[in-house]
């Protein structure tokens, strides 16, 4: 079993990253195999909805780190998806990394567990994990929580290391996940099937 933790931070090492390795840590303890997947400095373009993910092989028109993200998506079983508090939200690029990805490939992550991890120096850390979970709630996924919301406080990783009770939380959170993917593996071994959707219905308000 492996997880895929996404680094939403411009900052490579920074303090959203320590976090995610405070979660990494746990889940490797629990026998889960982890990658952490570096989202970049590089700006990243919005989505236009132009569909063009949808007729080329879950890829994009602009061949990005989206692509190279959606390629290996496919072969995890759970995802963290981490980012720094810019206004309240997620980061620019996290946030258009985020719209890309579930519009191009979401059906790769459809049922599998996956957890929002927040950084912040002070406020704004509870509308960017509300933000983070919506796109596992659009998308039949199971989040995964902790004993607190997976929030750390510090706008460095020096300061980020103090928050004693926000590292406690990551940790709990890896082995929240290896839980849940632990259970989903029996399930699989005893037979039991994935949900069956039924087709999408797209009410067409404003007609």
């Amino acid at each position: 079993m492996k997880v895929l933790l996404v680094n939403g931070s411009p900052h490579g090492c920074g303090s959203t990253y320590t976090a995610l390795q405070e979660v990494e840590k746990a889940l490797n303890k629990e026998g889960i195999e982890t990658e952490i997947f570096q989202v970049g400095p590089e700006p990243i373009a919005g989505c236009i909805g132009c569909g063009y993910c949808h007729t080329h092989n879950q890829e994009c028109m602009r061949n990005d780190v989206v692509n190279e993200f959606t390629h290996l998506a496919k072969n995890f079983d759970g995802y963290i998806f981490g980012t720094s508090v810019h206004y309240a939200a997620a980061t620019g690029a996290a946030t258009s990394f985020l719209d890309r990805a579930f519009l191009s490939a979401g059906s790769n992550m459809a049922y599998k567990p996956g957890a929002a991890v927040v950084v912040c120096r002070r406020g704004g850390a509870t509308a960017t994990f509300d933000q983070i979970n919506k796109y596992f709630t659009i998308n039949n996924m199971l989040i995964v929580g902790s004993n607190y919301w997976n929030m750390v406080h510090g706008l460095t990783k020096e300061e980020l290391v103090k928050d004693q009770e926000g590292l406690q939380t990551m940790r709990n959170l890896g082995l929240n996940m290896a839980w849940v993917l632990k259970n989903l593996e029996a399930g699989k071994k005893a037979g039991i099937p994935l949900p069956q959707a039924e087709p999408k219905i797209a009410t067409p308000f404003g007609k």
